[in-house]
């Protein structure tokens, strides 16, 4: 028997601010971080995960695991990482720290962090890479990981289980195909709102010439610079499919009247016009902008405000994030729940860590639950992925499989170290010129 012996936490940060990457209408100034974990095993073993954040703040993220973790030190890993089911409800379900949720925010991300830790370690025992372990793995022991609380009215075991059983015919070729092919992908990393036009069309060209079939751009600051940045891509790269990303900066009338502003451009989706626990709300926009089509979910904390956008029929497209719920266990049944309403999934990865983690999600969905990837596509970010042990790989417009046992979470140490904020020897180096160290910013005050 091999026993949970430590939690390790650090609080690592990327000065991404000093050259606005990751800037959009709401987030101006973003310094990528990773609130980092390691859970260590008396065997040697270790799990690794982290949660997103965008810079202050990462430090309350690393502390919530660490209160967490006194839940799991001690304990037996092998019946941990042999029953994630329970092991998921035993932190997420805790008597006394749910009330801090429940099932939200802060607690709900650093569960979900030691939840996917424990992933990382039974993925590297099974000698796999996430995806390929979930698509491997029976119908019923991935209905056993899924917590149906709060979801049965809309997605039951048993529609789970057909799910899972239908996705069963065809799935070995669909494995072949992924480890050849690869899966679909699109790119922001030309669109961030900090950039000048210059920059954008130059880094959207490169992106089309790379074999991206579709881009991302910013929106949401003023009318006139989106339609004027639409349109300078529309002249330069005509043809060439774009999305835009709001990211919850407007009022629900004031997004169907902006959306409508730009409408003649023909966005592929709009993604997150309004806050992401406005269900009703994305339900307005998305008949007031028909046939315009309404995207998100980076945002959303859990299972439960998905069933409900999903029973509202206020999204087209659903995008779950890799580090935002209660980890492998939650986005599992978001996966589920979008198969059972038809929405395709379009996982985001616009942050550090986050492309080589929920590109397993992507390729587990299409093996083995919704076999197919038509109007589907996993962003890509081109930032920090120097940092990982399995970098995430894009090749010609397409992610290139996972390869890797474990989840693609592994950072790399010297990363860790130099990165860790304020005493790692890179913030040394960059001192206080990053946005990280200075006074709160607002989008207005931008």
């Amino acid at each position: 028997m091999s026993v949970v012996d430590s939690v390790t936490t650090q609080d690592v940060r990327f000065p991404t601010s000093l050259n606005l990457d990751g800037s959009d209408a709401v987030n101006v100034d973003p310094d990528y971080s990773a609130a980092y974990v390691t859970v260590g095993l008396d065997s040697g073993e270790k799990g690794h995960a982290f949660v997103f954040t965008c810079g202050r703040g990462n430090d309350i993220v690393t502390h919530a695991i660490d209160a967490y973790a006194d839940l799991l030190i001690g304990s037996d890993a092998d019946s941990l990482v042999n029953d994630l089911g329970n092991a998921s409800k035993r932190l997420i379900h805790d008597s006394q720290m749910r009330w801090l949720g429940p099932e939200k925010g802060v607690t709900q991300m650093a569960c979900g962090a030691l939840v996917n830790a424990l992933w990382d370690i039974r993925a590297r025992r099974e000698g796999k890479p996430l995806w390929l372990l979930l698509s491997e793995m029976a119908p019923d022991e991935i209905v056993d990981t899924v917590d149906f609380t709060h979801i049965r009215n809309a997605l039951s075991p048993e529609q789970a289980l057909n799910i899972l059983s239908r996705g069963q015919e065809g799935k070995a070729e669909r494995i072949a195909s992924l480890r050849v092919d690869g899966y679909p992908a699109y790119t922001t990393s030309p669109g961030w709102l900090g950039y000048s036009d210059e920059k954008l069309v130059r880094l959207a060209k490169a992106a089309v010439a790379d074999g991206f079939s579709m881009i991302k751009l910013k929106v949401g600051r003023s009318v006139e610079d989106d339609r004027r940045r639409l349109a300078l891509v529309a002249r330069e790269l005509p043809g060439t499919p774009f999305a835009i990303d709001a990211n919850q900066s407007w009022e629900v009338a004031e997004a169907i009247e902006w959306i409508n502003e730009l409408a003649e451009f023909n966005p592929y989706w709009v993604e997150e016009p309004t806050s992401t626990d406005d269900i009703l709300g994305h339900a307005d926009i998305r008949k007031g902008v028909s046939p315009i089509r309404i995207a998100t979910g980076e945002a959303v904390q859990n299972r439960i405000i998905f069933k409900q956008l999903l029973e509202a029929e206020a999204i087209d497209f659903l995008q779950l994030d890799a580090t935002r719920v209660g980890g492998v266990n939650e986005n599992i049944a978001t996966l589920l729940l979008a198969a059972q309403f038809e929405v395709p999934v379009c996982p985001h990865p616009g942050g550090v860590g986050l492309s080589e983690v929920v590109q397993h999600f992507a390729f587990f969905d299409y093996a083995a639950i919704s076999g197919t990837q038509d109007g589907r596509f996993i962003e890509y970010v081109e930032h920090l992925h120097e940092h990982f042990a399995e970098p995430a790989r894009v090749s010609n417009g397409r992610y290139v499989a996972p390869a890797l046992p474990g989840t693609g979470a592994e950072m790399l140490m010297d990363s860790r170290e130099r990165w860790t904020f304020p005493t790692g020897a890179g913030w040394l180096e960059v001192g206080d010129l990053a946005a990280v160290s200075e006074p709160h910013r607002t989008p207005v005050e931008v």
